[in-house]
Protein backbone atom coordinates (compact mmCIF):
# COMPACT_ATOMS: atom_id res chain seq x y z
CA UNK A 1 0.00 0.00 0.00
CA UNK A 2 1.30 3.41 -1.21
CA UNK A 3 0.25 5.65 1.49
CA UNK A 4 1.11 3.47 4.66
CA UNK A 5 3.17 5.47 6.57
CA UNK A 6 4.19 3.18 10.06
CA UNK A 7 1.79 0.54 12.17
CA UNK A 8 0.97 2.90 14.52
CA UNK A 9 1.54 0.60 18.06
CA UNK A 10 3.47 4.23 19.18
CA UNK A 11 4.12 7.37 17.97
CA UNK A 12 5.91 10.20 18.42
CA UNK A 13 4.17 13.30 20.54
CA UNK A 14 5.63 16.34 22.51
CA UNK A 15 5.18 15.62 26.20
CA UNK A 16 2.80 18.55 27.40
CA UNK A 17 4.51 17.57 30.49
CA UNK A 18 7.50 16.36 32.09
CA UNK A 19 6.98 12.31 31.78
CA UNK A 20 8.93 9.20 33.40
CA UNK A 21 9.00 5.81 31.47
CA UNK A 22 5.52 3.94 31.94
CA UNK A 23 3.60 7.28 33.05
CA UNK A 24 0.43 7.78 31.11
CA UNK A 25 0.16 11.00 29.23
CA UNK A 26 -2.35 12.74 27.52
CA UNK A 27 -1.92 15.37 24.02
CA UNK A 28 -4.90 16.84 22.65
CA UNK A 29 -7.45 13.44 22.83
CA UNK A 30 -4.96 11.08 22.31
CA UNK A 31 -3.90 8.80 25.48
CA UNK A 32 -0.72 6.79 25.28
CA UNK A 33 2.03 5.87 27.69
CA UNK A 34 5.41 7.01 27.65
CA UNK A 35 7.79 4.75 26.84
CA UNK A 36 10.79 6.90 27.69
CA UNK A 37 12.06 10.43 30.32
CA UNK A 38 10.74 13.81 28.82
CA UNK A 39 10.57 16.87 29.81
CA UNK A 40 7.86 19.09 28.85
CA UNK A 41 8.30 20.25 25.70
CA UNK A 42 10.23 17.06 24.27
CA UNK A 43 9.25 14.71 22.06
CA UNK A 44 8.15 11.33 23.37
CA UNK A 45 7.65 7.77 21.56
CA UNK A 46 3.94 6.83 23.29
CA UNK A 47 2.65 3.38 23.35
CA UNK A 48 -0.89 4.03 22.21
CA UNK A 49 -1.90 -0.28 22.09
CA UNK A 50 -1.06 -2.81 24.77
CA UNK A 51 -1.45 -3.62 28.79
CA UNK A 52 -0.08 -1.90 31.33
CA UNK A 53 -0.13 -1.42 34.95
CA UNK A 54 -1.03 1.91 35.83
CA UNK A 55 -1.71 4.12 38.88
CA UNK A 56 -5.57 4.10 39.59
CA UNK A 57 -7.65 5.72 42.62
CA UNK A 58 -6.84 3.02 44.71
CA UNK A 59 -10.16 3.03 46.65
CA UNK A 60 -12.17 2.10 43.16
CA UNK A 61 -12.98 -1.51 42.91
CA UNK A 62 -13.26 -2.61 39.18
CA UNK A 63 -14.18 -4.99 37.44
CA UNK A 64 -13.21 -6.73 33.98
CA UNK A 65 -14.58 -4.63 31.30
CA UNK A 66 -15.45 -1.42 33.08
CA UNK A 67 -15.29 1.85 31.66
CA UNK A 68 -11.59 3.42 33.31
CA UNK A 69 -10.86 7.13 32.05
CA UNK A 70 -7.61 8.99 32.52
CA UNK A 71 -7.63 11.88 34.97
CA UNK A 72 -4.80 14.32 33.87
CA UNK A 73 -4.95 16.41 36.30
CA UNK A 74 -3.96 14.02 39.09
CA UNK A 75 -2.33 11.65 36.61
CA UNK A 76 -4.13 7.83 37.39
CA UNK A 77 -6.97 6.42 36.29
CA UNK A 78 -10.73 6.69 37.55
CA UNK A 79 -14.25 5.23 37.07
CA UNK A 80 -15.31 8.88 37.35
CA UNK A 81 -16.17 11.15 34.35
CA UNK A 82 -15.60 14.62 35.21
CA UNK A 83 -13.44 16.04 32.06
CA UNK A 84 -11.53 12.69 31.60
CA UNK A 85 -10.88 10.83 28.97
CA UNK A 86 -11.67 7.05 27.95
CA UNK A 87 -8.44 5.09 28.23
CA UNK A 88 -9.35 1.72 28.91
CA UNK A 89 -10.51 -1.59 29.93
CA UNK A 90 -9.09 -3.25 33.01
CA UNK A 91 -7.98 -7.13 32.01
CA UNK A 92 -8.67 -8.74 34.81
CA UNK A 93 -10.39 -7.75 38.57
CA UNK A 94 -8.96 -5.46 40.94
CA UNK A 95 -9.37 -4.51 44.78
CA UNK A 96 -10.31 -1.33 46.06
CA UNK A 97 -7.09 -1.14 47.76
CA UNK A 98 -5.31 -1.52 44.90
CA UNK A 99 -3.09 1.18 43.46
CA UNK A 100 -2.40 0.15 39.81
CA UNK A 101 -4.49 -2.13 37.56
CA UNK A 102 -3.51 -3.78 34.54
CA UNK A 103 -5.63 -2.29 31.35
CA UNK A 104 -5.92 -2.30 27.95
CA UNK A 105 -5.05 0.85 25.57
CA UNK A 106 -7.28 1.06 22.56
Amino acid sequence: MKNFVQPGNTITLTAPYAVASGDGLLVGSIFGIAAGDAAIGEPIETALIGVFDITKVGSQAWTVGAKVYWDDTNKRCTTSRPTTRLYARPSRRWRAAGATLSAGCA
